[in-house]
């Protein structure tokens, strides 16, 4: 007679494993996305006509199917790009090239003067994923420097770092982030 072979009960098995599957669920976190931030302008009234906006109040970045930028009608770099925009944004010197300012009042600064620049983006359709972020985070980086900047004279700390929200709403009106992003066109295949 052959011996038996004892069996090991697995009725629970079924019970620990969806135990230890709901602790991990809970227990562990999930990296989302948090995308670009850009508010969208409200749509246009078609009984108005839309307000011109001067040649010298706009920033002109253009990123082709080859990854090349072009900046003001000049070739760019995007290691540089970062430092035009906040130039032009900033406008320290009151340059007649570079954007009209306006003296505004904002609560709890005071009169500061807000730049009437907008910075213009546009891609081919044919530019790569990384060249559109790249420079997305270079013309960002741009606006956020700008208002660390603000913050730090009026505040004393980093922009990100105010938990205030009426301090932070008062460093974002007086520098807005103005990019203005139009379709990509399909200028030419990539060589």
């Amino acid at each position: 007679m052959a011996k038996k072979i004892p069996e090991i009960n697995s009725g629970s098995m079924a019970d620990i494993s969806f135990l230890l599957l709901t602790f991990f669920l809970l227990t562990s976190s999930i990296d989302t996305d948090m995308g670009i931030t850009r508010r969208l302008p409200p749509p246009p009234d078609p009984t108005q006509k839309p307000p011109e906006i001067k040649k010298r109040n706009i920033f002109t970045v253009l990123v082709n199917a080859n990854d090349q930028l072009l900046v003001n009608g000049e070739p760019g770099d995007i290691r540089t790009l970062k430092d035009k925009a906040k130039e032009f944004l900033a406008n320290p010197y009151n340059s007649e090239s570079l954007p009209e300012k306006t003296v505004k009042y904002i609560d709890l600064i005071g009169n500061v003067e807000v730049s009437k620049g907008v910075i213009s983006l546009q891609n081919d359709r044919g530019t790569s994923y990384n060249m559109y972020i790249q420079v997305q985070n270079e013309l960002t980086a741009a606006v956020n420097e700008l208002r660390d900047k603000l913050s730090k004279e009026k505040f004393g700390k980093k922009f990100d770092d105010l938990k205030d929200e009426q301090k932070r709403e008062a460093i974002q009106k007086a520098i807005p982030v103005s990019i203005s992003e139009a379709e990509p066109k399909d200028v030419g295949g990539k060589k």
